[in-house]
This record gives C-alpha cells, sequence and structure tokens, in this order.
C-alpha cells in the first residue's frame, strides 16, 4: 500500500498582471517570493512561487504569468478558494484592520468547522481565506523576516482548498479509493440547504491536510483565467514514494503522466473526475538548490535543462522587480 499524502504541497493558480501579484503577495500578504523562474512547459511566462522563509513544501501559492489570459469565470470543475493558515483569531482581527489599510476586499470574521476565517480577494479576484490553525498536527512554516507582518500574525502555509464540483460521488470515490483521504463532515449552505459542501482530510489532517468539496450542479462549467486555480498540489517526502504514486494511479486506469523533474520538486499530474486538476509533488529537493538561502527570488532562475537558452528567455520576459511592482500597486490604489 502507498503511504499515505501528508497535505497539501502548493496551490498554482492564473495572473494576467505579475508586477501587481508581487507586489500584492509580498508587500500585503507578507509571503516571499522564493523563486522566480519561468514555466517549464511555456518558458514565455514567469513561474512566481510565494512561501516561507524557503519556501517549505506546504507554505507554497504560485503563479503562472500569462499576461494575455481573460479574468476566471468561476462554476463546477474549478479549485473555488485557497484558504491560508495563520496562529490565532488575534491574527485574523489584524489582517481585517490590515485589509482595511491597504483597501483589500474582505467579508467578515466567520466561523466553519470550529475554526475562524477571513475570506477576502486578490487583485484580479483570486478567492482567498485566511484560517486560524492552532492545535494544528501539520507543521505551519517559519514567517519570513523581510516582512513588515509580524511574525505572530504572519502566515504560515496553506490550511485548505475549496472545489466546486457538480457530482460529488466522482470526485469523492478518487479521493478516498485512490488517494487515501477520509469524509470528516459535511455542511449545507445557510442560504440554500441543496448545496452541500464535505470535508475531506488526508494525512494527519486539519490545517495543512484538508480539501473541502463543494457540490453545484445548476453552475456552469468554469473557465480557467486570470485570477483563477490552475492547479492544486499534494506531498509526498520521497522519490520512492511518489513514484508508488504515479504506479497506483496508472494501474487504477487514471491518466496520470510520467514522473516529470521538476529540479525543484519532482511532480506527477492528472485531472480527478469532476475536472481539476491535481498534482503530487515531493517536498524536495527544494528551492535552496540553486540559490543560496538569503537572496532566494532575486534573479531569475532556470533549470540546468533552460540554463543554455537564458539570453533568448530573458529576452521574451517583462521585466519584474520590486520597484515595478510597488508602482503597480499604487496606480491600482490610486483607482480605486
Amino acid at each position: 500500500m502507498t503511504a499515505e499524502l501528508g497535505g497539501l504541497h502548493h496551490v498554482t493558480a492564473v495572473t494576467a498582471r505579475a508586477p501587481e501579484n508581487l507586489a500584492f503577495y509580498t508587500d500585503v500578504l507578507g509571503l516571499r517570493l522564493v523563486k522566480k523562474t519561468v514555466n517549464q512547459d511555456d518558458v514565455s511566462a514567469y513561474h512566481l512561487f510565494y512561501g516561507d522563509k524557503v519556501g517549505n513544501a506546504g507554505t507554497e501559492v504560485t503563479f503562472f504569468d500569462w499576461s494575455q489570459a481573460a479574468p476566471n469565470q468561476p462554476g463546477h470543475g474549478e479549485t473555488a478558494a485557497v484558504a491560508l493558515r495563520v496562529p490565532s483569531r488575534a491574527a485574523l482581527e489584524w489582517w481585517r484592520r490590515r485589509f482595511d489599510e491597504r483597501g483589500v476586499p474582505h467579508g467578515d470574521i466567520e466561523e466553519r468547522g470550529g475554526r475562524a476565517l477571513l475570506s477576502f480577494t486578490d487583485p484580479e479576484g483570486q478567492r482567498l481565506e485566511l484560517i486560524e490553525d492552532s492545535g494544528a498536527a501539520v507543521p505551519g512554516g517559519t514567517p519570513w523576516s523581510g516582512s513588515d507582518v509580524p511574525a505572530e500574525y504572519a502566515i504560515r502555509g496553506l490550511a485548505a482548498a475549496t472545489l466546486t464540483v457538480a457530482r460529488l460521488e466522482p470526485t469523492a470515490r478518487i479521493l478516498t479509493e485512490l488517494l487515501g483521504f477520509r469524509q470528516t463532515g459535511e455542511y449545507s449552505s445557510p442560504a440554500n440547504p441543496d448545496e452541500r459542501t464535505v470535508v475531506f482530510e488526508m494525512g494527519p489532517g486539519g490545517p495543512g491536510a484538508t480539501l473541502l468539496v463543494q457540490v453545484r450542479p445548476n453552475l456552469p462549467r468554469a473557465r480557467q483565467g486570470a485570477g483563477g486555480v490552475h492547479h492544486i498540489a499534494f506531498r509526498t517526502p520521497t522519490d520512492e514514494e511518489h513514484e508508488g504514486w504515479q504506479q497506483r494511479l496508472a494501474a487504477a486506469g487514471v491518466g496520470v503522466t510520467p514522473v516529470i523533474d521538476r529540479y525543484y520538486f519532482r511532480s506527477i499530474y492528472f485531472r480527478e473526475p469532476g475536472g481539476v486538476l491535481f498534482e503530487i509533488a515531493t517536498d524536495g529537493p527544494g528551492f535552496a538548490t540553486d540559490e543560496d538561502e538569503a537572496h532566494l527570488g532575486e534573479r531569475l532562475a532556470l533549470p540546468p535543462f533552460l540554463e543554455p537558452y537564458r539570453a533568448q528567455i530573458e529576452a521574451g520576459l517583462q521585466p519584474l522587480d520590486t520597484a515595478t511592482a510597488g508602482a503597480a500597486r499604487r496606480s491600482r490604489q490610486g483607482s480605486d
């Protein structure tokens, strides 16, 4: 039997405004840009990785920079929301004040599954949540000291992701029978009792290891775009266990890719029956493989197989630095 998945590894979304995206996730949310690289399947686009001090697995929110992408159209067959973890309810209160000061759209602090949460959106409408993670079994990340966010309030990584599907059963089957998730809860929408959300957990469970599956049969099919999630990834610690997952999925008839070496981790990809793209990724070797920890994200990093093409790759990319990002953010705030 293949070992359990250890939790969420990363979530990859789409931005059409990379400088503004950089400003929001570093300046506003206080995450560190731990790797500035390119989409290995489309080297004309940046792939930006934001995370904790070193980008530990389980802390990463990443973005493909597709400047021509149309806005995301919500519906079924997508990852509808990404939840990030913070240490306490007091942290949520701090973030609510910060969002008010920075003009970030947000909701009220609510309760879900016994934990307080605060919903908000990024400048492109990406749906996000902050959840207090007290007592979590999955360790949180180490906040980046280069941010102005106090460590006691800082984002510590991924807490959960919410999928929206038209039918529960096919998705639930692959989660429980193939991926080893456990169904641990269910609740209905107060506004519409026919809309169900089912809670699944993997590995240790709780913040860092939770998927919420929202059943919305009356929605249209989602159309992926800027402000939407491209895929979600789950953790496995070793190459051997990773290979075991690939073999298990292939033997079950799932259309899974071969193992792909992404240099910073190894990946396999497959689409679950509801339409959401899943990835299983190894915890390492990590982002300090080709850069000193003190200087992560400061220059364009390329895996060895792309390094010979650095000059032409750089020529095809728009300059992206903190000055550009700050100017984009100030421009947005001035137009609000």
